[in-house]
């Protein structure tokens, strides 16, 4: 998705041109395999560092453009959200002190980013999903302004045909339907590249697949979402459900997702890989791609590929094959797509060396995987460190370990000796190793973040609660610690501001009856339950009412509750409501004028939650509901 002039395709015309570049680009790659014109025996690493930008308030900035604008470097570029930037690193040689190198790379880009964003009061957070993220910061007008994001979003929407569905269950649930892909933009990451041989491509590309569960175990940073405490890595079912085309139908069917780990080993050669997802995957983007590919490359010239890559932009493997060009020669690298962005550039620098050496000492038993893992293990042990982290199993080689136990007793000796067969620096790799060996023994990102956040919103209303994580987590990753050295909060010591919007306060879990449900039922359960405010909801769960006690005290509904009355027939049916963008003292006077003790929150003419007095009582200046 680099490339900007692109668009949706539209026309059978323009399916079939694409289509058409999209072969000749296959043949070329085949050539180029065959006559050996792809780099070999060179091993390279790079990366690219996605943050996000908060204001003052600890909440999403959207001013990204005007910071790459004035940040002006070609290192930076804009990603789909308005409130995230992507940093794309130079690519080191696999040698010596390449890991710091690159860390001295990022941490002064970054520290770019952080005085040009303070430029435009904003703020460079780490993070792989920002905790103050709220549904309003999902909406359209969010995304950045470019045609390839717009292009993109109509696309999968064409596609899928219908709105896109969000089911997360962890300690929490989260269930929501979205009109837009801006639910991709919520992920941040740090994805890491390996330059790979071709003639080594696919038993390094699955064994790539085979480590992802243990590697990503203990680099999990991603538990909070929209309030929710979902998986340890959350990311990696948000981004899968975020832009899938697949429509929801009666059929059973073995559609692969645009978001995926796979489904079985790898075979053939690296071109094989692109064939399977050509055949898997329907073309949705073009640009007017002009090179011969083909041609290019039987005369000895390195093709870009642009219609592969483009394909290859919109099919986001969790371990992603990837072609590219470097001073016109041609290479392979392995794109890991699972490890999210933070908690700091150490802890990140760390992830990134733990799975180089991981990759670089591939015990020869494991050169043909299927051998050794059945693929169904290998997706397990993923899915399971993206749901539980540090606290999952995970089964290696037909044992069970925890995760503790299997980084200190089998992959970080491995990720040491790789690391010193690539030529890494011993103490470099030492220094890194160390990191991964101390967050094993104390917190990962998403364990601190769990831990402090369960403390926070027992004093605090929930959306105070996250404003204080992120400051947390923006003092402390500027530091030189890593996440294990950093302390467990406090309440005291935060000068947070309090929450100036109803959807940031409102109670989203709403008690609702609906409007033909008996009233004596209603009125029983709203008495066991200590509910004073209920809303009355139609089939289609819009509101349509109220009960209160007030209305049921002060009009006389004795004979009613005793007879066959239904909800609807006692009901108040003049609803004063507010918006979730409402502002807090904007409700608090509309109560005040109204003279009511709630306000049922609306979106969309749908109920997504309440406010009460109790709610917003500590915003009230005055103290006056009487």
């Amino acid at each position: 998705m680099g490339q900007q002039k692109v668009s949706a395709i539209s026309t059978v015309q323009e399916r079939a041109r694409f289509i058409k570049q999209l072969l000749n680009d296959v043949r070329a790659m085949q050539y180029m395999l065959d006559a050996n014109m792809i780099e070999s025996n060179v091993a390279r690493i790079g990366a690219e560092q996605e943050y996000c930008l908060v204001n003052d308030c600890w909440e999403p900035a959207i001013n990204s453009d005007e910071i790459l604008k004035a940040i002006d470097d070609e290192h930076f570029t804009t990603e789909l959200a308005r409130y995230n930037l992507e940093i794309n690193l130079d690519p080191f040689p696999l040698k010596g002190t390449c890991f710091s190198e690159m860390q001295n790379q990022l941490e002064e880009l970054l520290e770019k980013a952080r005085t040009v964003a303070g430029l435009f009061d904003s703020k460079v957070v780490l993070t792989g999903i920002l905790p103050t993220i709220t549904k309003r910061h999902i909406e359209l007008d969010h995304m950045t302004p470019s045609p390839r994001y717009y292009a993109l979003n109509e696309a999968i929407k064409a596609k899928r045909g219908q709105a896109f569905e969000l089911h997360i269950r962890g300690a929490d649930e989260l269930s929501l339907l979205h009109d837009s892909v801006l639910f991709e933009a919520c992920n941040t990451s740090f994805q890491m590249h390996l330059q790979i041989s071709p003639e080594d491509f696919i038993s390094s590309y699955n064994w790539a697949q085979a480590i992802s569960g243990p590697i990503l175990s203990v680099c999990t940073n991603s538990p909070l979402l929209l309030g929710k405490e979902l998986w340890s890595e959350t990311r990696i079912a948000l981004f899968r459900q975020s832009i899938d085309i697949r429509p929801t139908t009666k059929a059973i069917r073995e559609k692969a997702a645009r978001v995926d780990f796979g489904n079985h080993w790898a075979e053939g050669s690296a071109v094989d890989i692109f064939k399977n997802d050509i055949a898997n995957h329907k073309v949705m983007l073009h640009d007017a791609v002009e090179e011969d590919s083909l041609a290019l490359a039987t005369s000895g010239k390195a093709p870009k590929l642009r219609a592969l890559q483009l394909l290859n932009g919109t099919i986001y493997k969790w371990n992603r094959p990837c072609y590219g060009v470097g001073d016109g020669v041609p290479h392979l690298r392995i794109e890991n797509r699972y490890i999210p962005s933070g908690p700091t550039v150490i802890d990140q620098m760390a992830n990134f060396a733990l799975w180089v050496g991981v990759m670089k000492a591939r015990p020869k038993a494991c050169d043909t995987m299927k051998d050794c893992m059945s693929f169904k293990t290998a997706r397990s042990n993923f899915i399971k460190a993206a749901r539980y982290g540090t606290e999952s199993m995970q089964h290696w080689m037909g044992k069970e370990y925890t995760p503790k136990a299997l980084l200190e007793e089998v992959l970080i000796p491995m990720a040491a000796e790789g690391l010193k067969n690539a030529g890494v620096n011993d103490n470099e790799a030492k220094m890194y190793l160390d990191v991964i060996a101390a967050r094993v023994n104390s917190n990962t990102g998403a364990n601190w973040i769990t831990k402090n956040y369960d403390t926070l919103k027992k004093k605090h209303q929930k959306a105070v609660a996250q404003k204080m994580i992120v400051a947390a987590i923006y003092e402390n990753q500027w530091n030189e610690g890593s996440v294990d050295t950093w302390p467990m909060l406090k309440s005291q010591g935060f000068d947070i501001q309090e929450p100036k919007r109803v959807g940031s306060i409102m109670t989203p879990k709403v008690f609702t009856v609906h409007h033909n449900d008996v009233a004596e039922l209603a009125t029983n359960i709203m008495d066991w339950k200590d509910i004073h405010h209920v809303p009355v909801v139609d089939d289609h769960d819009q509101l349509v009412g109220l009960l209160t006690w007030t209305h049921i005290i002060h009009a006389d509904y004795s004979q009613s509750l005793n007879s066959e009355f239904l909800v609807q027939d006692i009901m108040t049916k003049s609803v004063v409501t507010a918006h979730p963008t409402t502002l807090i003292q904007d409700a608090i006077a509309t109560m005040k004028k109204h003279e009511i003790g709630c306000l049922p929150v609306v979106d969309n003419e749908e109920l997504v939650g309440i406010i009460t007095i109790k709610d917003v009582f500590t915003f009230d200046t005055d103290n006056d509901f009487h």
